[in-house]
């Protein structure tokens, strides 16, 4: 039984990456992006989960062995490379190469990575105040730069 109070408290890092992640998907799907909410919901609680999985990993093995090391540097790297060959994916030249479009949608697929990741540490302070700044810069902002620049930003 303590085993599954033990998992039901690692869940709290994959719901709040679900909700946080949500959110940016929402405002995303709002404004007709190629990735929307589903695919951050995605994004987001994969991030926690791997780092959840992770510590889960070092905790079982390093009680067997002392040598057992867990090495956060790496499974970060893991998963910046796959958040941004997805990103990657999203990004794509107009006919005549002059504009990239689609480079907010991987950067905002980025974000939520890392909000994933924050929640999966349990830093849901951290990853609750970046959220909050994701949905700034993603929709206030977002309209004040087409102001701002005098010409509508292309759509991403």
């Amino acid at each position: 039984m303590e085993a599954v109070w033990t998992e039901l408290k690692l869940m709290q890092g994959l719901l709040a990456a679900f909700v946080l992640s949500g959110l940016i998907g929402w405002e995303r799907e709002q404004r007709s992006r190629s990735a929307g909410l589903r695919t951050h919901i995605l994004v987001g609680v994969s991030a926690a989960l791997f780092i959840v999985l992770s510590e889960t990993l070092v905790t079982t093995f390093a009680q067997q062995d002392d040598q057992v090391r867990f090495d956060i540097i790496g499974v970060l790297g893991a998963v910046v490379s796959g958040v941004s060959f997805l990103g990657a994916g999203a990004i794509f030249s107009s006919k005549a190469g002059h504009q990239a479009k689609g480079l907010t949608t991987a950067a905002g697929l980025l974000a939520t990575a890392a909000v994933g990741v924050a929640c999966g540490l349990h830093l849901y302070v951290l990853a609750t105040g970046a959220t909050l700044l994701f949905l700034l810069t993603l929709g206030p902002l977002g309209r004040l730069s087409e102001h701002v620049g005098g010409t509508q930003a292309p759509k991403d």
